[in-house]
């Protein structure tokens, strides 16, 4: 990088920081540093999602994933698109958590269930989120180290220091430093601000990536080189694509209901005024995406042509090379080991495949095959066979990270000068972002649900916010040292899921249940958690040592062959989405299958176990604050359905929307499902039952679907969401001013109302307010 790239990377950063030490100023309470004095508007709240919707880890794991899957994949994401948009308009669960007034999700299971939940879950949430996101240092700090070319370790005053370590610990200091200054209020406004400068940034690359490649000369040819049941653009030829699949689809369709409400807690699903500002955003949340995945789509565009275009055979071959020599570098101690891969590497030459002639390419035998085989076999040969399992795993850390960072040194070896830095602090605060949001989200769920119920007397404001410093401190430090200490065996989405899947194989009918059910009891809750995460431990365990233990295991006692054969008839009726198949390397069952085998074994212990041990309807108008408990006057005004009123239920609006309200609700269903479910998709596959397009078509079909209208709409959203974001935050600073925190908000912040204080207050306010 040059130093006008190095400027561009400066002065933004400089002026984040800046606007995070300012909010300090603001911080007059708990309630200020939690929730951000529940002051802010809805473009804020969307404006600032847009920053942690969009980081490194994210980034490479979709750039990771569609390497292997093409668009055709996404094509059937569309199914998806009715119940988004139902949940969107509706502000199905953040409506209704918003309403209960709690400032952590663990009081919300203390109200809902009791104290012992409230404490349990919030340490194995806690527990979970701190193991996943225990990655994301890692993850960033090799995307600086091979995006930057930096060495992997340096000398300083004699001491010799690994550049990752240095990296890791930089990036971390960054994100708990905005956390010391404010907590949710100087993440909120750092957030804000840094989506106000993702737009113009965000479209420079892409403009620079659309006049670098041609869409039907340069892009469209490498798609369609693919052989049948792989096809990287025809949703109707993918049946052989393993991993990420429909299964995986099905997966997903299922977890955007079943856990929408999570990972919901304090910070922004509590900062809004109001439920419905809460809501709004939530809504305006869906438009704000649309500039973020066109970036997505054309980054991993960028990767797959490179990597794999006739005019790009140079690239690629540096590329690859640059991947490996770094790669080998970091992964393998062994001098003498380490120089044979690398020589065997660069003694390959550039591939002479040739689109159209040669033989199409798939996921079992394509241009990464011949370098990833001559690492494996140079590996095995410099080691002794008797230790191949630690071998094995060994190439799998060094295939893991051979995709992982493919797309840091793309984009190194593909921008110009002015892009790089351009490039660099786009990804800097997408970092900055994703990191703090996600080690307060720990950082808060500890402190307020794990440490609190456990005193006797309440802290100080004071010393309340110097604890929720010195956690998140100690939550980055965790990360840290587990990012030092983690090897990377899988691909990033399945990490994800997996580590995830001690929390969320559980808690989805705790959550939905506990919001929208009067049956559930804390006997089910606990059942659905404990099973959840024992049988999740057990699918971790196996996932992770898979090559060195579990395989060789069932070598020596010859039970390869007999377990191969009974996976295999087990997944048989799934086939071909479906498919488990010994192998020494990777564990045959992926994540996505753990998973969904242990939501349905969770699901049907809570609804059982809860329907064996309901005494009494639980009172759900008393934790809404709705009926004789709304003590503060919202306007909780319900609206009968009738036959004049049946859309207007249907799509979310109640009286309480203003007319810009219903503008906007009205819009993103003309968008969202009258133009994309129903003209784009369903008209599409009814077209193509009775007259399948050929893969030009398809190809065709993607630009204007996924980049020209997108493009066009995330234009105006992005003016729109901007202006809106500015004058919201000029009226949360003006509120804040004013801001000040209630008897009820105090105790609430402290963790010390308990469940019938906090009965008895509002009970006796309602009796107070009827008696008048």
């Amino acid at each position: 990088m040059t130093w006008i790239d190095w400027i561009i990377v400066i002065v933004p950063v400089a002026f984040v920081i800046f606007m995070g030490c300012y909010s300090n100023r603001y911080v007059r309470s708990v309630a200020d540093f939690l929730t951000a004095g529940r002051v802010c508007g809805r473009y804020v709240i969307a404006t600032a999602g847009t920053a942690g919707t969009l980081s490194i880890v994210l980034l490479t794991s979709y750039v990771e994933v569609h390497y292997k899957t093409g668009f055709a994949l996404a094509f059937w994401q569309s199914l998806l698109l009715p119940l988004t948009i139902l949940i969107s308009l509706t502000g199905f669960c953040s409506y209704r958590y918003r309403e209960t007034k709690v400032m952590s999700f663990g009081q919300f299971l203390e109200i809902r269930y009791n104290r012992s939940l409230r404490v349990f879950a919030s340490a194995l949430r806690s527990c979970s989120e701190v193991l996943a996101n225990m990655i994301t240092p890692a993850i960033a700090g090799r995307f600086f180290i091979y995006f930057l070319d930096l060495p992997h370790q340096f000398t300083l005053w004699g001491v010799t220091f690994q550049t990752f370590h240095v990296v890791m610990a930089a990036c971390m200091l960054f994100a708990v430093s905005l956390i010391w200054m404010g907590g949710t209020l100087s993440l909120i406004i750092t957030d804000s601000l840094q989506g106000m400068l993702f737009y113009p940034t965000l479209a420079l690359i892409v403009g620079f990536i659309l006049w670098k490649f041609s869409w039907s000369d340069d892009i469209i040819p490498v798609m369609m080189d693919r052989v049948k049941g792989e096809s990287f653009l025809n949703p109707y030829d993918i049946e052989n694509l393993r991993d990420f699949n429909l299964f995986m689809l099905g997966v997903s369709i299922c977890t955007t209901f079943l856990h929408r409400a999570s990972w919901i807690g304090g910070g922004y699903s509590a900062a809004a005024k109001s439920p419905h500002e809460q809501k709004m955003a939530g809504l305006l949340a869906s438009w704000r995406n649309g500039l973020n995945l066109i970036f997505q789509i054309l980054v991993a565009v960028v990767v797959i042509v490179l990597f794999n275009g006739n005019r790009f055979a140079d690239e690629a071959k540096g590329i690859r090379d640059d991947i490996s020599v770094k790669a080998a570098s970091e992964l393998i101690k062994d001098d003498t080991l380490r120089n044979e891969v690398i020589s065997g590497v660069k003694a390959m030459p550039r591939h002479t495949h040739v689109i159209g002639v040669d033989r199409p390419l798939s996921q079992s035998d394509n241009l990464d095959t011949a370098y990833l085989d001559t690492v494996h076999n140079s590996i095995l040969r410099g080691k002794d066979s008797r230790n191949a399992p630690m071998e094995n795993s060994l190439f799998q850390q060094f295939r893991s990270l051979f995709y992982q960072t493919s797309m840091a040194i793309s984009m190194r070896h593909l921008l110009p000068s002015g892009m790089l830095g351009v490039f660099c602090v786009l990804m800097i605060l997408a970092m900055v972002s994703s990191d703090d949001s996600s080690l307060f989200s720990s950082a808060m769920t500890i402190t307020q649900d794990v440490i609190l119920p456990f005193r006797k007397t309440p802290l100080s404001p004071k010393q309340h916010i110097w604890l929720l410093r010195w956690v998140s401190l100690g939550v980055g430090c965790f990360f840290v040292l587990g990012s030092s200490c983690m090897a990377q065996l899988d691909y990033i989405s399945m990490f994800y899921t997996i580590m995830t899947m001690i929390w969320l194989g559980g808690c989805g009918p705790v959550m939905i249940f506990g919001l929208y059910s009067r049956f559930g009891t804390a006997a089910g809750a606990f059942t659905s958690l404990l099973s959840g995460m024992t049988l999740s431990l057990s699918g971790i365990f196996i996932q992770r040592n898979w090559a060195d233990v579990v395989y060789p295991f069932l070598s020596r006692m010859g039970w390869v062959n007999g377990a191969g054969r009974f996976l295999e008839a087990l997944s048989r009726p799934f086939s071909p989405y479906v498919v488990w198949k010994m192998n020494p390397v990777k564990c045959p069952v992926n994540s996505y299958e753990i998973y969904a085998i242990i939501m349905l074994i969770t699901l049907i212990l809570y609804v059982v176990v809860s329907k064996f041990t309901c005494k009494e309807p639980f009172n759900m108008d008393r934790m809404l604050h709705r009926g004789i408990y709304n003590l503060d006057g919202e306007n909780k005004t319900r609206e009968r359905w009738s036959w004049r009123s049946i859309w207007r239920k249907f799509i979310g609006i109640t009286p309480e929307y203003t007319k810009g309200d219903r503008g906007i609700a009205w819009a993103f269903f003309g968008y969202s499902f009258v133009y994309k479910f129903l003209l784009i998709f369903l008209a599409v596959v009814i077209w193509n039952r009775f007259s399948p397009w050929c893969a030009a078509w398809w190809g065709n079909y993607f630009l204007v679907t996924l980049l020209i209208i997108p493009g066009i709409v995330a234009a105006i959203t992005s003016v729109w969401m901007t202006i809106g974001g500015i004058i919201n935050m000029r009226q949360m600073f003006r509120d804040l001013k004013n801001r000040r925190i209630n008897d009820l908000d105090n105790g609430m912040v402290s963790g010390h109302v308990s469940l019938a204080d906090k009965r008895e207050m509002e009970a006796a306010e309602a009796a107070r307010k009827n008696a008048k």
